[in-house]
C-alpha cells in the first residue's frame, strides 16, 4: 500500500512538524484520512492529535501559514479547527475515555497516543502516521488496521462489546464504512450488531438519520440497507421499511418481497443520479404497500392507493428522523404520488392529453421522475424488462414533442384569476375558480391549444355558459 497524498499536503504537513517540535509535542495523523490515502481514496478531513494542547497546536501552526488562517476553538472539547484549501484539519490532544451505560458522551482525561487509538471505532481507522522527526512518516499500527484494509474488513479494535456498548452510534458507523468502501463486516463483530442492536435507542435522532444519509448516498446503498435488515437494526430506526419485508402467499398466489424490491429500485437509482431525495424517494416510493395490500380472487394482491397513503408515511417519517419538511420532502412526496403514472401510460396506447397531464403535475421534476419509474422495474423476466423499457421510450419521445409544442413545463395559466374577475365584473367566489379550472383542462386535454388568446376566447364563451 502506498500513502499518496498532494503537493500541498505535504507541505502542510511539515509546517505541523514544525509547529509541534517548538512546542515539544509528539504530533501524527490520524483515522480517516490515514485510511483513506492508503486506499487511494479523496479526503478532506485531517485528523491532528499531539501528546499535548491541540488547541496551542493550531494556533502556532497558524503563526506559520501565510494568509494567516482562522482558527475556531472548542475549548470545551479541547479541539480546534482551520481550513486550508480542500482540507478541513482538526487538532485535539490525544485522549483517553470512559462511558456511563445510559449515555455515548464519554468522560474524557488527557492520555497517550496509544490511548487515543483505544478509543477508535475501527482498526482501519485506528491507523496513525508519525510527523516526528525520528520516525517521520512510519504508520503506528497497534490492532493490524492495515491486514484489515488489505482483506478489506471491519472490526472494532478492542471487544465489540465495549466498542458498541460504550457509543452505540459506531454499530451504524460499522454499516457505513463496510457500505461506502464495500468491505465485509468481520463475523466476530456482525454477532455484536445484533446483540447490542437495542442500545442504539440511547442515540439521537439527528445522529442516526446523518448515518442513514451516508448510507443512502453511497454507490450501492443496498449493502447498508441489508446489514441494517440483517442485524436487526432496521426494525429500530426504520420500522416502515422493515414492514415491507416477506412474501405472502394466498390461493397458490403470491406478491414480491416488497423490501428487497425497494433496495433494488434504490441501488438503480443511484447508478442514475446523486440525487439524494431521488434515492429517498425510492426508499419510499412503496413504503404504504404494507397498509393498502388487499387480495382478492380476481385480481390476486393489491395495493390501491399505495402511492398516496405513502406521501403521509413519508411525512411522519421525515418528522421522526428529523429530515427537512420544506421543499425536499415535497419533491419526495411528489415522487412518491407520481411514480405509477408513467408506467400506467406505457401499458396503453399514450395519449396527448395524458402526457399533457403528466408534465403538468410533475413540472421540473418529470425527468427525476422518469429515472425512479425505469428503476422501478425489477422483474427477472428480461422480456418483460425490454418491453417495458421500450415503452419507457415511447413515453420519453412524446414527452419531448408535447413538452416542445405545449410548453407546459412550469405551467402557469394564461389566464389569471384577477382577469377573470375584472373581465366580469366578480369578486372572489367559487365562479371564479370554475372558470379557472375549465380553461386549465381544456389546454390539457387539447380543446385549446396553451395561448392567451385561445384562452381568453374560451374565458368569454364560459363566462357566457355560466351566465356571468
Amino acid at each position: 500500500m502506498l500513502f499518496r497524498i498532494q503537493p500541498f499536503e505535504k507541505k502542510i504537513l511539515e509546517l505541523i512538524q514544525l509547529s509541534a517540535e517548538e512546542l515539544g509535542f509528539p504530533v501524527y495523523i490520524v483515522g480517516g484520512y490515514v485510511r483513506d490515502r492508503l486506499l487511494n481514496r479523496a479526503s478532506k478531513d485531517l485528523d491532528i492529535v499531539c501528546v499535548g494542547s491541540g488547541i496551542e497546536l493550531a494556533k502556532k501552526l497558524a503563526t506559520h501559514m501565510r494568509p494567516t488562517p482562522r482558527v475556531t476553538y472548542y475549548s470545551r472539547f479541547g479541539t480546534a479547527m482551520l481550513k486550508h484549501k480542500d482540507l478541513e484539519i482538526e487538532f485535539v490532544g490525544a485522549r483517553k475515555e470512559s462511558y456511563r451505560a445510559d449515555s455515548r458522551k464519554p468522560l474524557v482525561e488527557n492520555g497517550t497516543l496509544e490511548d487515543d487509538q483505544n478509543r477508535r471505532d475501527f482498526t482501519i481507522n485506528a491507523l496513525a502516521v508519525s510527523l516526528n522527526e525520528k520516525n517521520y512518516g512510519e504508520i503506528v499500527d497497534p490492532f493490524n488496521g492495515l491486514a484489515d484494509l488489505e482483506r478489506r474488513i471491519v472490526k472494532t479494535p478492542l471487544d465489540p462489546e465495549k466498542t458498541f456498548t460504550d457509543d452505540p452510534l459506531r454499530m451504524l458507523r460499522a454499516i457505513r464504512f463496510a457500505t461506502q468502501l464495500d468491505f465485509e463486516i468481520h463475523p466476530v463483530t456482525f454477532e455484536a450488531l445484533g446483540k447490542y442492536k437495542n442500545r442504539i435507542s440511547i442515540i439521537s435522532k439527528e445522529r442516526i438519520t446523518t448515518e442513514l444519509s451516508k448510507i443512502v448516498g453511497s454507490s450501492v446503498p443496498s449493502i447498508g440497507f441489508k446489514y441494517l435488515f440483517d442485524t436487526g437494526l432496521l426494525e429500530i430506526i426504520f420500522p416502515e421499511l422493515y414492514e415491507l419485508r416477506g412474501v405472502e402467499v394466498r390461493n397458490g398466489i403470491g406478491h414480491k418481497d416488497n423490501f428487497y424490491h425497494t433496495i433494488e429500485v434504490l441501488d438503480n437509482v443511484a447508478r442514475a443520479t446523486d440525487n439524494i431525495w431521488l434515492r429517498w424517494a425510492a426508499i419510499f416510493h412503496d413504503i404504504a404497500k404494507p397498509a393498502t395490500k388487499r387480495f382478492d380472487k380476481e385480481h390476486g394482491w393489491t395495493f390501491h392507493g399505495h402511492e398516496v397513503v405513502g406521501t403521509y408515511i413519508a411525512e411522519r417519517v421525515f418528522k421522526r428522523m428529523r429530515l427537512p419538511l420544506d421543499a425536499k420532502l415535497r419533491y419526495v412526496q411528489k415522487m412518491i404520488r407520481l411514480h405509477l403514472r408513467p408506467i400506467a401510460l406505457t401499458k396503453e396506447e399514450v395519449s396527448d392529453s395524458a402526457i399533457r397531464r403528466l408534465l403538468f403535475d410533475a413540472g421540473e421534476d418529470i425527468e427525476d421522475l422518469m429515472i425512479l419509474c425505469k428503476a422501478d422495474i425489477t422483474s427477472k423476466n428480461e422480456k418483460k424488462v425490454k418491453r417495458y423499457l421500450s415503452n419507457y421510450e415511447v413515453v420519453q419521445q412524446k414527452l419531448i414533442e408535447v413538452e416542445e409544442k405545449d410548453q407546459l413545463r412550469n405551467w402557469q395559466p394564461p389566464i389569471s384569476g384577477e382577469l377573470i374577475m375584472e373581465t366580469f365584473n366578480l369578486d372572489p367566489c367559487r365562479t371564479v375558480g370554475d372558470i379557472k379550472n375549465a380553461i386549465r383542462e381544456a389546454i390539457l386535454d387539447g380543446v385549446i391549444p396553451n395561448s392567451y388568446e385561445e384562452a381568453h376566447a374560451f374565458m368569454l364563451q364560459k363566462g357566457k355558459e355560466l351566465n356571468v
